[in-house]
C-alpha cells in the first residue's frame, strides 16, 4: 500500500509558551460577562433550594425502598 499524502493541519499564527497561553487567559475573561452581586445570592439560593429538595426526596425514596423490600423478603419492614 502506498502513502497518501494528506495535508498538515495549519497552524494559527500565535505565539506560544506559558506567557501567550495566560495573557490568552486574560484577555478570555476580560470578556466574561460576570454576574452581580444580586443574580449571584439569588442563584445560591436556587441551587441550594434544588440541593435540599433532592437530599429529601433521595432520603425519602430510600426509607421507602428499604422498607418496601423488608416487606418482600419477610422481616417486616425492619432491619
Amino acid at each position: 500500500m502506498s502513502e497518501q499524502n494528506t495535508p498538515s493541519l495549519p497552524v494559527p499564527k500565535m505565539k506560544r509558551g506559558p506567557k501567550a497561553f495566560f495573557a490568552g487567559v486574560k484577555r478570555e475573561l476580560h470578556k466574561v460577562s460576570w454576574p452581580t452581586y444580586k443574580e449571584t445570592n439569588r442563584l445560591f439560593g436556587v441551587v441550594l433550594s434544588v440541593c435540599l429538595i433532592l437530599i429529601v426526596t433521595m432520603t425519602t425514596l430510600g426509607f421507602a425502598f428499604d422498607f418496601i423490600i423488608g416487606l418482600l423478603i419477610g422481616n417486616g419492614g425492619a432491619k
